[in-house]
């Protein structure tokens, strides 16, 4: 009987792949019908021409790119470890996936646009399930990609724990340190002068400015309440995945897919600027510049496109993603840059 671990890596591997090729067969397919529309119901030729050409596609990125990579990872896991900040997974399905995904999506909307009644099907949205599927098979291969160094089964450490242990261990350290160089200099280890010949510095001797206290968190210990406040970063996994890209997601489905945008010329900008976001994807979660990153990928190209499309069809997109692209920019200059400034500094607000 195979092992969990064999059991888990097959499970694994295969909702990768299947997350890898679905979408692009299945927006290749949306793609064939809408152009098999303008031509005559008996020609099926065009059809199958983009369906079988969707799937040589499929097939050859797979054997030549998807696994091979997948087989040298596995065969060399130290060739993974040497990969510092960035996935290969992730660019595979980012640039071999969700791009053609998102190509075929445009060129749908092309060819419908072309169409002479085109004009009478505006009221109605585009499908659903192209973008859907391309952005769930996207994080889907996140979430498992994240949760490969987990186990499945068995009680996972929480955070409060693992934070004990560490500030346990450091304090230790500390402490072991400063034996060591008390024995090795043991002028240090003198008690100081009480003479009053040595001072401490001016802004030593000044009282702190006084912080304000927040609110206390609760903690239980018994009954219902304890049970309804277990946390676990295998479930934060799942939740924290798709919240991350909940502003991408209503970009591309909520106003790529409204007919003011779709009817117009506005759907390039917005399908261009939502795939570069996703390219946030590649970079491990915790990858320094993940921070700026998401800056420079997602909040400010979308302030400039949310902005154009209010002032050109209206509030089509929520203000409120709006707001949520500018407060996030701006917190993240001021905080990071400005406060280094003297001017940003002197006083405590």
């Amino acid at each position: 009987m195979p092992s969990g671990r064999i059991i888990k890596l097959v499970v694994f591997e295969f909702l990768e792949f299947a997350a890898f090729s679905i979408p692009t067969l299945v927006t290749a397919e949306q793609f064939a019908t809408a152009y098999q529309g303008t031509r005559a119901a008996h020609e099926k030729t065009h059809y199958w021409l983009i369906v079988s050409c969707s799937i040589a596609f499929v097939a050859s990125v797979s054997l030549l790119i998807w696994v091979p990579i997948k087989v040298l990872l596995y065969k060399k896991p130290q060739l993974f470890r040497k990969m510092k900040g960035w996935r290969p997974v992730m660019m595979m399905c980012a640039v071999l996936t969700t791009l053609p995904s998102f190509s075929f999506s445009i060129a749908m909307i092309k060819v419908q646009m072309d169409v002479k009644d085109f004009v009478t099907l505006l009221p109605y949205p585009l499908p659903d399930l192209p973008v859907s599927l391309v952005l769930t098979s996207l994080i889907v291969v996140d979430i498992i990609e994240k949760l490969r160094t987990y186990p499945l089964r068995g009680k996972q450490k929480s955070n409060e724990d693992r934070y004990i242990h560490i500030t346990t261990l450091q304090q230790m350290k500390t402490v072991t340190d400063q034996g060591r160089e008390n024995e090795g200099n043991p002028a240090t280890s003198q008690p100081p002068n009480r003479t009053g010949a040595l001072r401490p510095p001016v802004a030593m001797t000044q009282s702190p400015a006084p912080e304000l206290a927040g609110p206390q968190e609760p903690s239980f210990q018994s009954g219902i309440l304890r049970m309804m406040s277990r946390q676990d970063v295998r479930a934060e996994i799942f939740l924290w995945s798709f919240l991350l890209w909940s502003d991408t997601v209503e970009m591309v489905r909520g106003v790529a897919g409204h007919p003011a945008v779709y009817g117009s010329g506005w759907v390039y900008p917005v399908y261009i600027f939502s795939f570069i976001s996703v390219l946030r994807i590649i970079f491990t979660p915790q990858n320094p510049l993940l921070n700026s990153l998401g800056i420079l990928l997602q909040d400010l190209p979308f302030i400039f496109v949310r902005l154009s499309l209010i002032i050109a069809l209206g509030t089509i997109t929520p203000v409120l993603g709006l707001c949520k692209n500018v407060l996030v920019t701006l917190s993240y200059v001021y905080f990071n840059y400005l406060t280094r400034y003297r001017v940003f500094s002197t006083f405590e607000f």
